[in-house]
């Protein structure tokens, strides 16, 4: 494998990375961002009443998002495995 070669592998893998990760790390933005909205405004400071609700957004994100993911990280390895067999 030539040195073009493995910067395109790796130009994927972290397009892939950023794609995989983005609609969970979107959720948790919104939702922390939205409780902290809520805190700020009603002055509770409790810390459970920020992760709980981020934890059930980002669970239920990834059932959602889970055959998006599978699919774009499947594709990957497809991709992966063509380069090592061809050399």
């Amino acid at each position: 494998m030539t040195g073009p070669e493995t910067l395109d592998v790796a130009r994927d893998a972290i397009t892939t990375l950023i794609l995989v990760s983005a609609p969970v790390m979107l959720v948790g933005l919104v939702v922390g961002l939205a409780i902290s909205l809520v805190q700020a405004l009603t002055q509770i400071q409790e810390m459970t009443i920020s992760f709980v609700p981020k934890i059930l957004a980002i669970f239920v994100s990834l059932l959602i998002a889970l055959p998006f993911m599978a699919e774009k990280l499947h594709g990957q390895m497809l991709r992966i495995a063509a380069h090592i067999v061809s050399g």
